[in-house]
């Protein structure tokens, strides 16, 4: 049964994640609809919000509930995980996750009530943190104790920073 509540865990992460990265895109989009013409914004917004909503309450919700509902299953099984770093780690990363689906919903709701303060360049980066917390949880899973601690903050770095260049130079394109 193990297994089986394993795969079930993988699958929920993946659908958690791109719920994650699709309604940061979808509020992007919101976001800018409010600068187009009065025409295209009473199309898109609606259509926008829409599926945010269907997206957000449908998927990324349920999935993020579900992975946990999973995630505690498999530690209950097998609780020495408890016991070892990279699975702390992992904990710590996948609370500071929760805290992200919890702030993202709070930008999901301003969204909706036309009341959203940030940038669709702030969303974009917001966008990007999902991707951090990816590649963090999933290294540590794939690595456990094999983790170098140093390379490990090096490569986070380094990837944050290369994120970092990448929306900036996607921002300069957008504007020239």
């Amino acid at each position: 049964m193990y297994l089986v509540i394993k795969a079930l865990h993988i699958i929920f992460v993946v659908t958690w994640f791109a719920g994650l990265f699709y309604i940061v895109r979808l509020l992007i989009y919101q976001r800018e609809a409010h600068e187009k013409t009065e025409a295209e914004k009473s199309v898109l917004l609606p259509q926008l919000k829409l599926m945010s909503k269907r997206l957000w309450y449908g998927i990324t919700w349920p999935s993020a509930i579900l992975t946990g509902i999973l995630g505690g299953t498999l530690l209950y099984q097998v609780p020495v995980f408890l016991s070892q770093p990279w699975m702390i780690l992992k904990l710590i990363l996948v609370i500071l996750l929760y805290a992200y689906h919890g702030y993202t919903h709070v930008l999901f709701l301003k969204s909706n009530d036309d009341s959203c303060p940030w940038s669709s360049q702030t969303l974009r980066i917001w966008n990007e943190v999902a991707t951090l917390f990816l590649i963090s949880i999933v290294f540590l899973v794939v690595l456990k104790s094999a983790t170098n601690w140093t390379y490990f903050g090096c490569a986070l770095t380094c990837i944050t920073l290369g994120l970092t260049y990448a929306i900036g130079r996607y921002k300069k394109a957008r504007n020239s």
